[in-house]
């Protein structure tokens, strides 16, 4: 015991030592624009991934930059452990969301801004934060590792990680490993480490739908000349009903959240629900949020209130996010919701639904010897228990791992929580996520294998 609280009072002082250095680097990381999304960035890209790979080197993991048959670079490293002691693979992902907006930021997003307490700029908490997170730790623990290391942060995980799936199915060895530390959630709440042990899997679709040839005057032609827009809109009605709870036919929509609750008071702060809205749905937020599938329209072509004309739409469109639970097949509800449109939207409209993209759930095993070790150096890091948590989003990579590495735990942990406001404009971090995160990771790292 005594030789364990040395530990981590002298990897406390030395992360504590390196922010600093966490800063300036995560200064410099987020000065890439990296949006893989965006053509013109693809320099930057580049230049992020290349920063990322010598900034492993740097303490002590050799990497190489693959490119990805998406076109994205990934970043992998190795640095075998002690004879006999196992493989922890670190990842996270150098690629970020458009910055969207900017008149919307407070500063620019990609110039890290400390303001009140936290750093602000486009990656700072998703996922380049991760990233420096994972950097602090090695660098906390210099050479005293009990594992070996693998690295792998990727590059287009922001536009659905095609390319190190590919990766990962071809070239399996690059990811073999008995620990996977998933650097890309986060916590609860600043401060109170959390462990998320469920992700829902993703099914995107566009539905079109058409009714006329052309536009038509609605004053000559209104009232038996059938809307598109309206016909969509009656489609869209039917997913949901008055409390919110999705409706898709064949889709189960009644599961339960059996980890930590998710305080509807928080919830609300957390989601910037306005004054007087409601918090939608017949379950618990956490019930809402993690355990039943969701359906969201993300994006409509319509007519812009700006432009509209006194015409009848003849062509309207939307793309739906579903959110699926583990334990649902992506494939099954994919096939429900085409089914379902193509069943209430009305008139006989010609309806043509596109898959976009899916994505596999993921329930984590937390009953091994790499998730108790992993929690007791959270709980030492934090000085509080681990709470389990649910992730509304999706990371299918984890799926692709579990197949391809059977034998590996999958932990999913970070720096992020609801107040970073990922994806959205004025992201930010809290620097003692970072700063607790890698200490995490380095007690971790020290002592795994060990017992």
């Amino acid at each position: 015991m005594l030789r364990f609280m040395s530990t981590l009072t002298d990897l406390t002082e030395g992360v504590d030592r390196l922010m600093p250095r966490a800063q300036a680097d995560l200064t410099t990381l987020v000065a890439f624009p990296s949006v893989h999304i965006a053509p013109d960035q693809r320099a930057a890209c580049a230049d992020a991934a290349s920063w990322v790979a010598d900034a492993f080197a740097e303490v002590g993991v050799p990497c190489e930059s693959i490119t990805t048959s998406d076109g994205s670079i990934a970043v992998v490293g190795h640095r075998p452990g002690p004879a006999g002691s196992p493989t922890v693979l670190l990842y996270s992902h150098h690629d970020v969301q458009p910055a969207g907006d900017t008149a919307l930021w407070h500063s620019d997003a990609f110039t890290l801004t400390e303001r009140d307490g936290r750093w602000y700029g486009r990656g700072t908490a998703d996922c380049k934060g991760n990233v420096i997170a994972h950097l602090t730790a090695l660098r906390a623990i210099g050479d005293d590792l009990a594992c070996g290391i693998r690295v792998v942060i990727e590059g287009s995980e922001e536009a659905g990680g095609e390319g190190l799936d590919h990766l990962a199915r071809e070239r399996p060895e690059l990811f073999d490993a008995d620990m996977i530390l998933i650097g890309d959630t986060g916590n609860v709440a600043v401060g109170t480490p959390t462990l998320t042990t469920s992700l829902r899997g993703v099914v995107n679709v566009k539905v079109t739908v058409s009714t006329l040839g052309s536009d038509v005057h609605s004053g000559q032609f209104g009232g038996a000349a059938p809307d598109a827009l309206a016909a969509l809109v009656a489609g869209l009605a039917s997913l949901r009903d008055a409390e919110g709870n999705t409706t898709i036919d064949g889709l189960d929509a009644g599961q339960t959240w059996t980890g930590a609750p998710y305080d509807p008071d928080v919830f609300r702060t957390d989601a910037t629900i306005l004054d007087g809205v409601d918090i939608i749905g017949s379950g618990a937020p956490a019930d809402m949020v993690w355990a039943r599938p969701a359906i969201t329209v993300i994006g409509l072509d319509a007519p812009r209130t700006s432009e509209a004309a006194a015409a009848i739409v003849p062509t309207a469109a939307a793309m739906l996010n579903l959110r699926v639970p583990p334990g649902m097949d992506p494939a099954i509800a994919l096939d429900a919701l085409i089914r379902h449109l193509q069943a209430h939207i009305p008139w006989h409209a010609q309806v043509v639904v596109e898959p976009e993209a899916t994505g596999a759930p993921f329930a984590a095993d937390t009953s091994g010897p790499g998730y108790r070790a992993l929690s007791e150096a959270m709980e030492q890091a934090y000085g509080a228990p681990v709470a389990h948590s649910g992730q509304g989003g999706s990371i299918p990579l984890c799926t692709v791992l579990s197949e391809i590495c059977p034998r590996a735990e999958i932990a999913l942990l970070g720096v992020e929580e609801p107040r970073c406001r990922i994806h959205a404009p004025n992201e930010s971090v809290d620097p003692t996520e970072i700063a607790r995160t890698a200490l995490s990771e380095a007690l971790f790292l020290r002592s795994f294998g060990t017992r």
